[in-house]
């Protein structure tokens, strides 16, 4: 009896230790209110390879209100706010988002930060699954407390031009 009591406690700590390995985790930083935001200039990374991702990234943006543009190499001059990002994409029987990390700036300061990270995954089966699916949450997130400037209008922070 005490030999199988041991094989059901080690069964199960095998199969615990195997789930614990299993989370995907997601934090967002989000832009604090009195943060007014028009237009959104992303980054464009040529190491993400994936070629939807950042129309995608631009598509949701501007399904919350803001307005998006992808700028290559030096910022523009008008870019006041601005998302840099890091993504990667791994194969388990389909390709699927391994890890996301962005950044939102204003002028340099940072205003807010997502990060999605799959890496620790495992046998959970939550990492499969449209990668639009698994951003939208984060940037609703990141961005609930932002203001939208009108259009035409000056963005300000906390009252300052």
């Amino acid at each position: 009896m005490k030999t199988n009591r041991w094989l059901v406690f080690l069964a199960g700590a095998l199969v615990a230790a195997g789930f614990s390995g299993c989370a995907i985790s997601k934090s967002v930083h989000a832009v604090e209110r009195g943060n007014a935001i028009q237009t959104i200039y992303v980054a464009h990374n040529p190491r993400t390879l994936m070629n939807g991702f950042e129309p995608e990234l631009v598509t949701q943006l501007k399904g919350l209100g803001f307005d998006a543009k992808v700028y290559e190499n030096e910022r523009p001059k008008e870019a006041r706010h601005y998302l840099t990002y890091t993504a990667n994409w791994t194969w388990d029987m389909a390709m699927y988002l391994n890890y996301l990390r962005a950044t939102l700036y204003d002028e340099g300061r940072v205003l807010g930060e997502i990060e999605y990270d799959a890496k620790l995954g495992g046998a959970n089966m939550g990492k499969f699954g449209k990668t639009e699916g698994k951003i939208r949450p984060l940037l609703m997130e990141l961005l609930a407390n932002a203001e939208r400037a009108p259009k035409g209008a000056t963005a300000t922070v906390a009252g300052k031009p």
